[in-house]
């Protein structure tokens, strides 16, 4: 089982943890709300997750540009 980020906007992997032996609390994955829960992670039928995050590119661009916040998905 591992633990895959992937930015939500332009979908560049961030990062993995591999051999994943950790709890959702330590993840802080108990902080979210259960619709944020559902937009954000997905379980896939390996055992992995998938958790979408924002690349700094892509904060720096939302940083640059907050009008950018209304749309899902800004990268051409």
């Amino acid at each position: 089982m591992a633990l895959h980020y992937h930015c939500r906007h332009c979908g560049v992997k961030v990062g993995s943890i591999d051999n994943l032996s950790l709890h959702s609390e330590s993840l802080g994955f108990h902080q979210l709300t259960d619709q944020e829960r559902q937009e954000m992670i997905s379980y896939q039928s390996n055992g992995d997750i998938h958790v979408k995050t924002i690349c700094e590119d892509c904060q720096e661009a939302l940083q640059r540009n907050p009008d950018f916040h209304q749309y899902e998905s800004f990268i051409q």
